[in-house]
């Protein structure tokens, strides 16, 4: 079976955006500030952008408000996100415990985290819908650690279910990441080396011993 992609779709819509001389609204889910840079230059040049910060996998709350504070400095200090707005969703870890009860054991990108990706974007369509957006999306796909496909799917699932529409991409395309690192350290963003929740935490944790050794 031939996979999408989906870094070409982005584009397709960015072209005619850029023909028919619009500049739709769009809801963007950011995990954090490294991953939402490269996007933000991206996107940046043809919709009108909102980040949107709900994460309630991010563990401990010191590290979700860290996080939001960085997202908040490189939109400031990044001439393309000029006219970028942000919006921070109330601290709820027990979102995700509740999906991810009887999944603890497994591994960073196992189904647990498809699960998150649904509950993340799931909050994010509820937005988009509820404000009248014209697309939404995620930063995630940026992330070579991070399924696109999932994403992708959960997210044509979710335009249909609320009737709006999703911006397919794979942001990791297109020297993306690498981009993201170079805007990182332009910007001296804070890099996390864990997704987010207690479980990556751990997984991490374990990682950094093991170089040591």
């Amino acid at each position: 079976m031939q996979r999408i992609n989906y870094s070409v779709l982005t584009e397709k819509v960015m072209k005619r955006c850029e023909q028919e001389n619009l500049r739709p609204r769009l809801l963007l889910h950011a995990c954090c500030a490294p991953c939402s840079s490269y996007v933000i230059e991206y996107l940046s040049k043809v919709f009108d952008i909102t980040l949107y910060f709900y994460n309630p996998n991010i563990s401990p709350e010191s590290e979700y408000t860290y996080r939001f504070c960085e997202l908040s400095r490189l939109v400031e200090d990044m001439p393309e996100a000029e006219g970028v707005k942000t919006v921070l969703e109330d601290y709820t870890p027990e979102d995700f415990l509740k999906i991810s009860k009887g999944l603890e054991h497994l591994p960073e990108g196992d189904i647990r985290c498809k699960k998150c990706y649904r509950l993340r974007l799931e909050k994010t369509a509820e937005k988009a819908k509820a404000d009248g957006f014209d697309y939404f999306t995620t930063t995630l796909s940026i992330s070579p650690h991070k399924n696109a496909d999932w994403l992708n799917e959960i997210g044509k699932e979710l335009a249909e279910k609320y009737n709006t529409e999703y911006l397919f991409s794979d942001f990791k395309k297109k020297n993306g990441y690498k981009r993201s690192i170079e805007l990182s350290a332009k910007y001296s963003l804070y890099r996390q080396d864990y997704c987010g929740c207690a479980f990556s935490k751990a997984q991490a944790s374990v990682r950094r011993l093991e170089k040591k050794q």
